[in-house]
């Protein structure tokens, strides 16, 4: 056995550096090692063996000198490959360009849903209030209603929009752009199409307000930082076309983290309006602010890792993270294409559904676009969902509960990590106080009918491939990082760490790269063989479902000692928009958290 061992061992070894003399020679040995190695050889006079050792530990590979040599020989020999680098980069890609690898977050057989039933909405009962500002923070559905019945108009509603945004701008931050002229013009226009007996629908004439990482041609889109704060995109964004046509009236480009970090970013710190000492979380922060003081009718936001869900929970409103591939991003600035989403972020449930039914579906510039139909009937039964909850995060035993809840509503960190805190549960709240909080709520969901059941999540690797995002941001930025403007990034008030996470990610192996989105797939297909079970769950788990695209909102079930909005969460199944959307729909007819708004100086 031995020597049958040794001679095996002795063939692989024959073999293996057959292999990499092979890849080797026709180019492609520093893409079995890191990007680092490249980058190295590009202003190196050659490649040593010490580069090649270094990177080949970065990879995790063990190579006998003998290899490494063959490598450096090779390399050395034949740098047709730097070129090919160098005319991929001549390519300026930059932001806009699609990946030709498309990720697509359905398991093997699944089944997409294909029926396509009637829109229902709820018929409210609303009359115009006696206040302006009881009026700006109506819900989009009674704001509807009031311009549909010609109660009020949309230009009266634009201008007080406006001009609230220009008094509660200096104390939040949360405007980058104002397009008085753009909405007063499309103001008008919805008033006269009114008029004359066209109606697009509900969300006809109601003012909104867009993140701005989506383009608007003459307006600058300044993706929060201070590397791209006079930029103009001449193109509009899909979403941005689909509200126009739908006719919205936008009324301002709202501020977000710097490249989808945080709500830091080169006009100051976005604030939270039910806490002007806080920040509103990130990275979707102006809209957050700015929809929870009564600026906006509502707000677009994006989330690659906690971006609409954690500004949603800071600032008290009904923010709706999509299933990934429902809402095209053409326009959007590009973060992950594997991991971007868009979507609402309202004041209640059913704006959502309106809102997502307006700027969902297929445009034909976004290739990771998947064209299911979305259904809502306001008036569905709820007794018919199959609910589960977290253990761990929805007590039902106060000996479950830590003494304390700590700090508390620290938030996401946007587009990196969305840790996303506890949405405002304020400093050490007392365990007693979350368990009545928690459980109110839940109590509403059971006088409801709903079932609902104990459930713990599968512990499932994500950690393990979280630099996808990571990577996939730094080929996004390639350009910035190549050419020092991250710099630019560095001071006050951005304090970004972007720049420093697209060095590493040069250093991600491809192959690693390749092995984590394969893993992904795994991870997929055992979290939705876990979900086969239920339309939802309330809880989160924001580095699991945006890594599996499933779709969350965030919903206000109370507030703090300290006057601050608490929130929780609704995950849903694969295109479970409907599910979730009627779940928080029904809790809201049934509470009035979601009625209460910060009281501004």
């Amino acid at each position: 056995m031995a020597d049958n061992n040794t001679t095996e061992s002795k063939r692989f070894s024959l073999n293996r550096r057959r292999f990499v003399k092979y890849f080797s020679a026709i180019g492609l040995g520093a893409t079995l090692l890191p990007g680092a190695l490249t980058a190295v050889a590009q202003d190196a006079s050659e490649i040593t063996v010490e580069m090649v050792n270094a990177a080949a530990k970065i990879a995790g590979l063990t190579m006998t000198q003998e290899e490494m040599e063959e490598i450096v020989e090779s390399l050395n020999g034949n740098r047709s490959y730097l070129r090919q680098y160098e005319q991929i980069r001549e390519a300026n890609l930059g932001n806009s360009t699609l990946s030709a690898i498309v990720f697509n977050p359905l398991p093997p057989g699944y089944k997409l849903p294909t029926a396509r039933k009637p829109f229902i909405m709820s018929d409210v009962e609303v009359s115009k209030p006696a206040t302006d500002k009881d009026l700006a923070f109506l819900p989009v559905t009674h704001l509807a209603k009031l311009i549909k019945n010609r109660e009020i108009t949309s230009t009266d509603l634009t201008k007080l929009y406006l001009s609230r945004l220009r008094k509660y701008n200096p104390q939040l931050f949360c405007v980058v752009s104002f397009t008085d002229d753009l909405a007063l013009r499309q103001a008008k226009k919805a008033d006269e199409e009114i008029a004359a007996g066209i109606y697009r629908g509900p969300l006809h004439g109601i003012p909104w307000g867009a993140k701005d990482l989506l383009a608007v041609r003459g307006y600058r889109t300044t993706w929060g930082s201070s590397a791209y704060k006079d930029q103009v995109i001449d193109a509009d964004a899909a979403v941005y076309t689909k509200l126009t046509e739908a006719g919205a009236v936008l009324v301002a480009k709202l501020s977000m983290g710097a490249l989808a970090q945080g709500d830091r970013w080169f006009g100051g710190r976005t604030r939270n309006p039910w806490d002007m000492e806080s920040g509103s979380s990130g990275s979707s922060a102006g809209p957050g602010s700015a929809t929870a003081a009564g600026l906006v009718g509502f707000a677009i936001g994006t989330e690659t890792q906690g971006s609409i869900i954690s500004p949603s929970r800071r600032n008290g409103v009904i923010g709706l993270r999509p299933t990934f591939g429902r809402v095209s991003r053409a326009g959007a600035m590009a973060l992950s294409w594997t991991m971007d989403k868009i979507g609402p972020m309202c004041r209640s449930a059913e704006d959502c559904a309106l809102v997502f039914n307006a700027i969902y579906g297929p445009d034909g510039k976004d290739n990771a676009i998947i064209d299911v139909p979305f259904n809502w009937d306001a008036n569905a039964d709820v007794r018919k969902l199959r609910v589960g909850y977290l253990k761990n995060r929805y007590f039902r035993d106060l000996s479950d509960i830590p003494e304390t809840t700590g700090r508390g509503g620290r938030g996401g960190r946007g587009g990196r990590g969305g840790r996303g805190g506890r949405g405002g549960r304020g400093g050490g709240e007392s365990r007693q106080a979350v368990k009545e909080r928690d459980d109110a709520a839940l109590n509403v969901l059971l006088s409801l009918g709903v079932d609902l059941k104990p459930i713990e999540l599968p512990d499932l690797p994500t950690s393990a491939i979280s630099f996808i995002l990571t990577t996939e941001a730094a080929a996004a930025f390639d350009e910035l990082t190549r050419n020092n403007r991250d710099d630019l990034m560095n001071g006050e008030p951005e304090r970004s760490s972007w720049g420093a996470s697209f060095r590493r990610a040069r250093f991600v192996p491809a192959v690693e790269y390749i092995q984590a989105n394969r893993l992904r797939s795994r991870i997929i297909e055992e979290f939705n063989e876990f979900m086969s079970d239920y339309d939802m769950f309330i809880g989160s788990s924001l580095s699991l479902t945006n890594l599996t695209g499933h779709p969350e909102i965030n919903v206000v079930n109370g507030f703090t000692a300290q006057g601050l909005p608490a929130s929780m969460q609704f995950t849903g199944k694969l295109f479970g928009e409907t599910e979730i959307l009627l779940l928080a729909h029904a809790f809201q007819n049934n509470t009035d958290h979601h009625l209460k708004h910060p009281d501004l100086p």
